[in-house]
């Protein structure tokens, strides 16, 4: 979260010049070449990052100083080749990727910029700041479309995917803003849910729900139909600084203050009685932003201590962490083809990270065989997937993917490399045995004598024909007289 200077009335003490001024005062070249002051517009530098005393991993990166004050957020835009940041000096800079150097400028005199965002069409630019203000740009022209007051300094914005909605977190009201784009006409006003100030807020890829952070340790989720929270998530124990969904709105991260990062499926509920995946123990300050790749294969988080760590959501381990910020990174991006990674820092610079070879990097290669056990390579389309903790087949190397889009009468647990019944040689096939012929068929069989019937068999006597009763000898007549 981002917190306003307090400013004093009575006298104050002028800063000291820093080394790096006094030595260019004195014509000489400064020994940082991070030094702040007043940097040239467009200077890049590439340089290789050093983790601790051993070099374990050389990963380039490009330092960009154009900004005068604390940069407060980055995204990337126009397919990944470009990039857009804004700061606490009031300016929004358009950047090209390649070059490093400014396209556009968008000046707001000094106003504290608090967050930028960008629609999908490229067109409009929306920011917010201390100054309670949401404006609207035009990216051709550089022109204000239109300028929304609200009553309270707001914090966050974001752009839904459709481009028909942006909203906003405040502070103080502690309430979150849906407007429409084209007009910043009032959509909803969403308020008495957070207790304290919205520090993110961004939308689902559906463009029907919403999610928001805030200091009072939650994360909700807000559906746009009924203007009211769906999901209230209480997991952090401290400060949610910041929020993203996936690409395919299955999962939302959260980022904390107490120095983890969560994972929520909502669409299944699993974290209602499991409850959410925690990827802790990858930092030691607090965590500041968070963001997930399209792919959804890498989460990337900034933090105060200085450093952003890349987390694969595959195994849930920690893969590598980039170092060379000298002050709080305040915000991450990553691009689409998970090529590029934005940090915005404190110290008014911005540092453009290729991660391109991550994996080959021996840092990474590590961590992987550390927790190899979980992770495995599928045998038919040769990505790594996870293998569930509580699977109980060993021998399970198809991913869910590739076991989803097969056919439901296929078994996937056949082995492919067995061999099928009619390519055994040894077994002449149905269709080439020879016909029997010494089975006559039923037509030609001979016919078998007919039985003669009941009719032609010779008569039995019927009752009547046999002797009666009364004809036999009574037993009165065979017994004897006295």
């Amino acid at each position: 979260m981002l917190m306003r200077c307090p400013s004093g009335s009575g006298p104050q003490a002028q800063p000291q010049p820093q080394p790096q001024a006094r030595a260019r005062a004195e014509g000489e070249p400064p020994s940082d070449p991070l030094a702040l002051g007043n940097p040239r517009i467009g200077r890049a530098r590439v340089v290789e990052s050093a983790w601790g005393n051993q070099r374990l991993a050389q990963i380039p990166f490009r330092v960009i100083t154009a900004h005068t004050n604390q940069v407060s957020c980055c995204k990337f835009c126009f397919s990944d080749s470009r990039f857009l940041t804004c700061s606490f000096d009031g300016r929004v800079i358009l950047w090209d990727l390649l070059s490093g150097t400014t396209i556009s400028e968008f000046r707001l005199q000094s106003t504290p910029l608090t967050e930028c965002c960008i629609s999908y069409d490229n067109q409009r630019i929306f920011t917010t700041s201390w100054d309670k203000s949401l404006k609207a740009w035009d990216v051709e022209t550089g022109k204000v479309l239109w300028s929304v007051i609200h009553t309270r300094p707001l914090t966050c914005c974001d752009v839904s995917l459709d481009g028909k909605y942006i909203v906003t977190g405040s502070d103080i009201d502690n309430a979150v803003y849906v407007r429409a784009t084209e007009t910043g006409e009032s959509i909803a006003n969403l308020q008495e849910q957070h207790r304290s100030t919205v520090t993110s807020c961004c939308f689902h890829p559906d463009g029907q729900r919403l999610a928001s952070t805030s200091c009072d340790g939650t994360a909700r989720i807000w559906d746009m139909s009924v203007k009211r929270t769906t999901m209230t998530l209480r997991k952090h124990r401290n400060v949610v600084s910041d929020c993203c969904f996936s690409q395919t709105g299955n999962v939302l991260c959260t980022a904390s203050w107490d120095r983890s990062l969560l994972v929520w499926d909502i669409t299944v509920g699993d974290f209602r009685s499991r409850g959410p995946q925690s990827l802790s123990d990858g930092h030691q300050g607090c965590i500041s932003s968070c963001v997930i790749s399209n792919d959804a294969t890498l989460i990337v988080a900034g933090s105060y201590d200085q450093t952003i760590s890349i987390w694969d959501t595959a195994g849930l381990y920690r893969k590598l962490v980039l170092k060379d910020h000298q002050d709080w990174v305040l915000d991450v991006a990553i691009s689409s083809n998970n090529k590029w990674i934005l940090s915005a820092c404190k110290d008014s610079t911005v540092r453009l990270w290729d991660i391109e070879k991550i994996e080959q990097i021996p840092v990474v290669k590590a961590a992987w065989k550390e927790h190899g056990e979980r992770v495995v390579k599928c045998t038919h389309c040769e990505k790594p997937f996870s293998r569930c903790h509580d699977d109980s087949s060993e021998n399970l190397t198809i991913c869910v993917f590739c076991r989803l889009s097969a056919s439901p009468r296929s078994s996937l647990r056949t082995a492919p490399s067995m061999p099928s019944i009619p390519t055994v040689p040894s077994m002449p096939s149905i269709r080439t045995a020879p016909s029997v012929p010494s089975i006559p068929s039923v037509s030609t069989l001979p016919s078998v004598p007919s039985i003669p019937s009941v009719s032609t068999l010779p008569s039995i006597p019927s009752v009547s024909t046999l002797p009666s009763v009364s004809s036999l000898p009574s037993i009165s007549e065979s017994t004897p007289k006295q």
